[in-house]
């Protein structure tokens, strides 16, 4: 699974819409979703910022387990 798939499964298990999370992060619904999507990989500041909002390791973006 990519980066972007895992972003989106631990996100819809948080119950955050991606337009909450792109304002928590200070990036657009569009980012979001290109992130989700796998057409542009988020920034290690991003992932960080991701990772704190969805309460989670970056680790968990990348487990091909999660």
């Amino acid at each position: 699974m990519s980066i972007g798939t895992n972003i989106r499964k631990i996100r819809e298990e948080k119950g955050v819409k991606q337009v909450e999370l792109a304002e928590k992060v200070g990036v657009t619904q569009a980012m979001i979703c290109q992130i989700e999507r796998g057409t542009k990989p988020p920034s290690l500041p991003l992932s960080v910022d991701i990772a704190k909002v969805l309460e989670c390791s970056i680790n968990d973006f990348i487990e091909e387990s999660y």
